[in-house]
């Protein structure tokens, strides 16, 4: 039997919308334009630069300079338009998009196969990566913002690092506060950004418009017919211009597909090349030594003097919203992995009374402040975090492509004859980038990788410790029918109604055998509550609740959500009414059971990996906080287990 417990509406393009008549198009688009365009759109500040100023300096003549532009032309159609956009869009999980939500819905169809869980894993690692990318973003973007300010005065170079390091500190201590009221400002000022990027490269491509010639991929192949070695290692530059594609498929729920297609296609993506359509056509109209001095800073130096100040500002506010942007995002991200089971119970606080997706995760927060802190002071400045950029996202990238191609054959049913040279093709140009940025490792590309591993190794041993522990738990629990009976005459019943957690479906758990135990009664009303997570972003109502009367005043109840739905447990018994009766809170007991591990002759996981799993569950938030019980209604049990 089924209760209503949830309203939320999905969108027809694939977003969820909320409570209340959908959104107009154009809200949308705009919506989108303000916070999910704020990454790749902050990459013209110093992706082009990089390719020719990075740590493969290339010459400044017309074979390289098209040659580059040609790349990233061709990398921003391939990979962002045809892979993300209108591909993987196509990708999507009840309207949720991103790996972990790709993940659910491949998992969903292969089961437990041998390449589903590869499946998994890749998804997992996938997330790891995501975490050293959201440290990385907001240090290069300010950081490359502010020292605009030394194209306006030299003097203001000593000042760089302070003036960034205060406002990267200010947005991490903003957090807490949410982004509904500064999120309105985003759009007008993402849109006045971008405006501005199209009339700055419009007006140097109208001086010198045989750079439009790039446009033809001979150029691009020219450039590698010539130069092999130091084309293969530009990629690790050319990909800063790609960089926040996947954020594009991860922020899909959020506005839907429609929405960014025409937000990517019929602005944004126009005017960031026709930026760096003029960047190139600026450096191909200078002299030799004017042109070395600029691609220094060629973003900022193609506006007049007069306006650069102005520039500086408003890139550094572009840049601020993008780095709002990624924060936002590893808080979501986390959110997910900790409804799938990857990530302990955190605390989270919602910063919105209307939109459910607003939430500050307090540990995430700080952790990422430290790390961005401690990058900005090690790396010193943008070209140096440029070295450390971009092989967790190209690693994302190439993980996302092996499972594309597992969509294909396990999802979709493609024809194998169209999977494995579309398959092909992507591999190919993804893992070309990836292998260019591998030469970035000794250089800095090992923090990201760094930081990859380590979330891994949290994420799976966190996910491998509660399935052991669950085994375990299951193989000494007692059937519930044979307890409900044999309870009833040896303990006395008392009026109320107690819930008894259980992280399973089948047996007592241990709380109500410790209750019983000790305290030798039982309330007149016995429920055995299960909080499932399913692998879709959200359950339908009529879905939600499950219960199955037991008898003797004993129900198994089951409550479902989906792993980007709020386990609100008080809110979904309100709409119960068919197990027992209606649940008065201050007549209901919550009982919850707190494992303590102990140590195992056999270890089921490694010594290391056991000892990080019970210190991650020493310091998980508590299920009531995650759950939102009612702080005076909960009694905690202790037990202990070996795994």
């Amino acid at each position: 039997m089924s209760e209503l417990s949830s309203t939320r509406d999905s969108s027809p393009d694939g977003g969820a919308r909320g409570q209340g008549a959908p959104s107009p198009k154009a809200a949308l688009v705009l919506g989108a334009i303000g916070i999910v365009f704020g990454d790749i759109g902050t990459s013209p500040i110093y992706a082009f630069r990089e390719t020719f100023a990075g740590p493969h300096p290339l010459a400044l003549d017309t074979l390289h300079l098209l040659g580059v532009l040609s790349l990233i032309f061709w990398s921003m159609t391939i990979i962002v338009s045809l892979q993300y956009v209108t591909i993987m869009m196509r990708a999507d999980n009840k309207g949720q998009g991103g790996t972990l939500a790709l993940v659910a819905l491949i998992s969903g169809r292969v089961g437990r196969t041998g390449y589903g869980w590869v499946a998994v894993m890749l998804g997992v690692f996938a997330t790891a990566l995501f975490y050293g990318d959201s440290m990385i973003t907001p240090a290069i973007s300010v950081l490359s913002a502010v020292e605009g300010l030394t194209t306006v005065e030299d003097r203001f170079e000593p000042y760089v690092i302070p003036i960034a390091l205060v406002l990267l500190i200010g947005l991490f201590l903003i957090q807490r506060r949410g982004t509904a009221r500064v999120g309105r400002l985003f759009a007008p000022v993402m849109l006045i950004y971008f405006s501005v990027l199209a009339v700055l490269g419009l007006i140097q491509i109208v001086q010198n418009p045989g750079v439009l010639a790039a446009l033809n991929p001979w150029y691009a192949v020219q450039f590698f017919m010539t130069d092999k070695l130091l084309a293969f290692l530009a990629l690790g530059s050319v990909v800063l211009a790609v960089t926040g594609a996947e954020a594009l498929y991860a922020d899909m729920g959020h506005f839907g597909r429609g929405a960014l297609r025409i937000g990517w296609f019929g602005f944004v993506m126009p005017c960031l090349l026709l930026n760096y359509f003029g960047q190139a056509a600026m450096i191909m109209g200078l002299e030799a030594a004017a042109a070395a001095e600029a691609i220094r800073n060629p973003f900022f130096l193609m506006a007049p003097e007069a306006y650069r100040l102005p520039l500086v500002l408003l890139a550094t506010c572009a840049t601020f919203i993008a780095s709002q942007a990624v924060i936002t995002g590893a808080f979501s991200v986390t959110h997910q992995a900790i409804q799938l089971g990857y990530v302990p119970r955190l605390s989270i606080l919602h910063t919105s009374e209307t939109e459910h997706g607003q939430i500050y995760i307090p540990f995430v927060n700080w952790v990422l402040m430290v790390a961005v802190i401690l990058l900005v002071l090690t790396f010193g400045n943008s070209s140096n975090l440029a070295s450390a950029y971009g092989i967790a996202v190209t690693g994302a990238m190439l993980i996302d492509t092996c499972l594309m191609a597992v969509l294909f054959v396990a999802v979709w049913r493609w024809k194998m004859w169209i999977v494995i040279p579309a398959a092909a093709a992507f591999f190919v140009v993804d893992g070309a980038f990836f292998g260019a940025n591998l030469t970035k490792v000794p250089d800095g590309g090992w923090f990201p990788l760094l930081v990859g591993a380590i979330a891994f190794t949290f994420l799976t041993t966190w996910a491998r410790g509660r399935k052991l522990m669950r085994d375990r738990m299951s193989e000494v629990a007692l059937p519930i029918e044979i307890f409900a009976k044999s309870a009833q005459n040896s303990a006395i019943r008392v009026p109320g109604t107690a819930i008894f957690m259980a992280s399973t479906t089948a047996g007592v758990p241990s709380a109500l055998l410790h209750n019983i135990k000790h305290n030798k009664v039982l309330h007149e009303r016995v429920v055995i509550l299960t909080v499932e997570i399913a692998e879709e972003p959200y359950v339908d109502p009529e879905n939600r609740i499950e219960f199955d009367d037991l008898g003797e005043g004993f129900y198994r109840m089951v409550l479902r959500y989906g792993f980007m739905e709020e386990t609100d447990v008080p809110a979904a018994l309100k709409q119960v009414r068919h197990c027992g009766g209606e649940f008065d809170m201050m007549q209901t007991s919550f009982f919850l059971s707190r494992q303590t591990l102990l140590p195992s002759k056999n270890p089921s996981m490694m010594i290391w990996r056991e000892k990080i799993f019970s210190w991650m569950l020493r310091n998980a938030a508590t299920a009531m906080e995650f759950f939102r019980l009612p702080t005076n209604r909960v009694v905690e049990l202790g037990s202990q287990v070996e795994i």
